[in-house]
């Protein structure tokens, strides 16, 4: 398999997708409470189902896939299950890899696992922590308009690339050692479409406006858009 090795989790009915050089990684390596003093929550954007992780390979990001809204007070873990391949953590795992491969700024997969459990199934991913990773709200530099022309230069190549990134918020924009990353891709998928006209552009770009205006309250509306502004000019010049 290009992007894996695929087997039996040792769980019945679950299965385990593997990056190369993590045969090692089991079952238990998505249980946080497998990881003991080594697992601890994350607090931006984690909703209290990721965890930062130091294993023996180095640090990783375990997430399990939750429901949000009204589907989550039916069941917040169970999804409708229709293939292992269209499993949430499956399509992930392989998106990342594929965006990896074009070159763009993604933590690398090490993992995903899906139980299937009747009709539903449940699943986690883990992927390599990226060392020094801030999130764009609480980086020190959040006023410099030239990070927010980085950022929107990004995002650029990434549509460019034809990526719909269909939860772009300020959380899932990470700074690290001079360099915009993107993370948390569920759900998310290529497009063949990436003219400028693209409607699902502008969809992500007014999901990240709207997330700047909840998640910078502390900044003034001024400030905020003229930062916008920055993004902007970064993105098109992209």
């Amino acid at each position: 398999m290009k992007f894996g090795a695929e087997d039996n989790a040792g769980w019945k009915g679950a299965r385990i997708l593997r990056a190369p050089g993590y045969t090692q990684v089991d079952e238990q390596w998505f249980c946080p409470e497998f990881w003991g003093g080594q697992a601890h929550s994350v607090a931006a954007g984690g909703r209290g189902s990721a965890w930062f992780i130091q294993s023996e390979s180095g640090a990783l990001v375990l997430r399990h896939y939750r429901r949000g809204g009204l589907a989550a007070r039916v069941s917040d873990r169970r999804y409708l299950f229709t293939g292992f391949d269209k499993t949430r953590s499956f399509s992930e795992f392989r998106l990342l890899q594929n965006l990896h491969e074009c070159g763009l700024p993604v933590p690398k997969p090490v993992a995903a696992i899906a139980r299937r459990r009747g009709l539903s199934y449940e699943a986690a991913i883990l992927i390599e922590r990226i060392k020094g990773a801030q999130p764009l709200p609480e980086h020190p530099d959040v006023r410099d308009e030239k990070l927010w022309q980085q950022v929107g230069e990004t995002i650029g190549s990434f549509h460019q690339e034809g990526l719909d990134h269909v939860d772009l918020n300020c959380d899932n924009i990470l700074v690290a050692t001079g360099r915009i990353y993107l993370i948390d891709f569920d759900r998310c998928r290529l497009h063949r479409e990436t003219e400028k006209a693209a409607g699902w552009k502008d969809r992500n770009l007014r999901r990240l406006r709207r997330s700047v205006e909840k998640r910078l309250r502390v900044l003034t509306e001024q400030e905020r858009t003229n930062l916008w502004q920055a993004l902007l000019e970064g993105y098109f010049a992209a």
